[in-house]
Order: C-alpha cells, then sequence, then structure tokens
C-alpha cells in the first residue's frame, strides 16, 4: 500500500471512529499531513479537551497523550506508537521529586510540561516554553525548583533574577548536541538570515539568537519577520509547517544532529494499526490524573503577553 492509499484509508476510518488526528510539529511529514491539527504538546491537549470527537489520536510522544488523558478523562486517547517515550521527561521521576523538594522544603516546583504525569501531581504548577517566564514571574515565591528541563531552567533564571532558580539536571538530547560550531558556521554562510532559538538548547546557544521561543512562537515569527531566510534552532520536524505557511522563504537548519528519534517513530502504517484496533490507549490513574491537572490548570491560569 502506497502512501496516498494509506492516507486515504486513515481519513476514511477517523471518520468511522469519530477520531481526531492531532500531530506534534516534531513528527514525520507525512503524519503531519493527514493530522487535522498540528501543534505543540500543551496547544494540542488543549484542542483534545475541546474537541466534540470521542476519539484522540495524538501522534507525539508518551507524556503528551498523558497530557491529553488529563484534559480529556472522557475521551479515549491512543497513541500510535506506546514505544515513542521522551528522554528528558524520564530524567526525573515522582520519587526523585518528592526527593528534591525534601531538600528545598518552602520552594515552589514548576514543572515543563515535557514531563510524566506523576512528575506533573508532585508539582505546584506547569509551565510550557511560550510561557515559562510569565509562570515563574507570577508565583508569590523566592525559591524555584525548575524541573526538569535545566536548560529551560536556565533561560527562566536568566529573564526572572529576582527568584533563586534550582535546576534539575535534565535536559532535551535532540537540542543540547546542537553545537555552536554549527551555529557559528551557518550565521556566516546566511549572514542575512536571523538566527531562531528553543530554550531547550544549552545556554551558549541561547546566547548566539536572535530570537528565542517556542515551536508556536517561532511560526508567528518566520511569518511576520521580513527576513527571506532563516536559521532554525529546534528539531527538523518543525519545517515541514514553515515551509508549507511561508513557501517563498527559505529554512536553514544548521546540524543534521537536530533530530528526535522517538518523534519519528511514528509512521502512517502505525496511525492506521492504531485506528483499526484502538490500542495502544493511554489512561492516566484517577488519582494521578486530579493532582496533575490542578499544575496544568494553575498553569492555565496565569495572563498571557
Amino acid at each position: 500500500m502506497d502512501q496516498e492509499q494509506l492516507k486515504q484509508q486513515i481519513k476514511q476510518l477517523a471518520v468511522e471512529r469519530n477520531a481526531l488526528l492531532m500531530a506534534h510539529n516534531y513528527q514525520r511529514d507525512e503524519v503531519q499531513e493527514i493530522a487535522e491539527i498540528t501543534g505543540d504538546s500543551l496547544a494540542l491537549s488543549m484542542e483534545a479537551a475541546k474537541t466534540d470527537k470521542d476519539v484522540i489520536v495524538f501522534c507525539g510522544v508518551h507524556f503528551m497523550a498523558e497530557s491529553a488523558a488529563i484534559l480529556a478523562p472522557e475521551k479515549t486517547v491512543l497513541l500510535p506508537r506506546v514505544d515513542a517515550g521522551c528522554p528528558m521527561a524520564d530524567m526525573i521521576t515522582a520519587d526523585q521529586l518528592r526527593q528534591f523538594k525534601a531538600e528545598h522544603p518552602g520552594a515552589t516546583v514548576v514543572t515543563y510540561v515535557n514531563s510524566t504525569a506523576a512528575v506533573k501531581a508532585e508539582s505546584d504548577i506547569c509551565c510550557t516554553s511560550s510561557n515559562a517566564v510569565n509562570v515563574a514571574r507570577s508565583l508569590n515565591a523566592d525559591q524555584l525548583l525548575m524541573v526538569p528541563d535545566r536548560n529551560l531552567g536556565r533561560y527562566i533564571a536568566k529573564h526572572v533574577p529576582e527568584k533563586e532558580c534550582i535546576c534539575w539536571d535534565g535536559y532535551c538530547p535532540t537540542h543540547d548536541r546542537l553545537e555552536v560550531e554549527k551555529v557559528k558556521q551557518a550565521k556566516t554562510e546566511h549572514p542575512e538570515a536571523p538566527f531562531v532559538a528553543h530554550p531547550e538548547c544549552t545556554p551558549e546557544i541561547l546566547a548566539l539568537a536572535d530570537h528565542i521561543c517556542s515551536t508556536s512562537g517561532m511560526y508567528e515569527y518566520c511569518r511576520t519577520n521580513p527576513a527571506q531566510k532563516f536559521i532554525i534552532g529546534t528539531e527538523m520536524g518543525i519545517l515541514w509547517r514553515l515551509k508549507k505557511e511561508n513557501p517563498q522563504k527559505e529554512f536553514i537548519l544548521p546540524s543534521k544532529a537536530l533530530i528526535c528519534p522517538n518523534m519519528k517513530l511514528t509512521t502512517l502504517e502505525d496511525v492506521l494499526k492504531c485506528l483499526q484496533t484502538m490500542k495502544p490507549r493511554i489512561i492516566v490513574d484517577e488519582a494521578t490524573r486530579e493532582k496533575a491537572k490542578l499544575s496544568l490548570d494553575r498553569m492555565l491560569a496565569v495572563p498571557r503577553d
């Protein structure tokens, strides 16, 4: 069966199942093409909570499908590849977070949405890469425990110097391996191109950036900026939508290392099988879900810019 036949079968079965197909910005191009909605992890979860469809097919990684199940417990949430995990999310467990809190009594835990439901349940509030600074500023606390991403934590600390940010030593392997020399080379070869970086990158990389933002922020920045070339400092999957929305512009990836193996696991065949079998289903136990949802709700209550 070729790709077009697969796509047609998937779309037909999605209608029969009353299913919403969602894909993260880092998914394979062909998976993003069949999705009704593409976006970052939290935006997709919020869309899942709003939909009137019975089934959510979340083409992403495990913690993202968990977030959808937390916000939309009445829906059937399917993850086409149950082995699609997130190394950063796995760098801290609920037990480790409890120990971290015990070592810093009175501190407020700010947890990146790139985390497991169990870790969210042990947190005071969540944040995304787009609202992290606003979340930190909103808190009536002098000491913040930033988990699990040390790079996002350092980025927040730089912008909220009035608070002490203690960072857990987790990181995204994909963003963390972007090398300074690769970025400098791209900037030398394309001096007219702004370098746009994701805050999951290291501080050394962010210091070279002309603009720092989330993936959703990158779409907006590249669409509204008059530049005709952009150097993109995040996972390569974002290029599909950037090129689709800006066909007259050029997007340069500074390194071939900017690829997430977990995000690339999901294939069209996996999506079709998932709809055929209605498995694997992601379920969060109710006690964990209720506590995790509190940390997400607190984040959603923070005013946006």
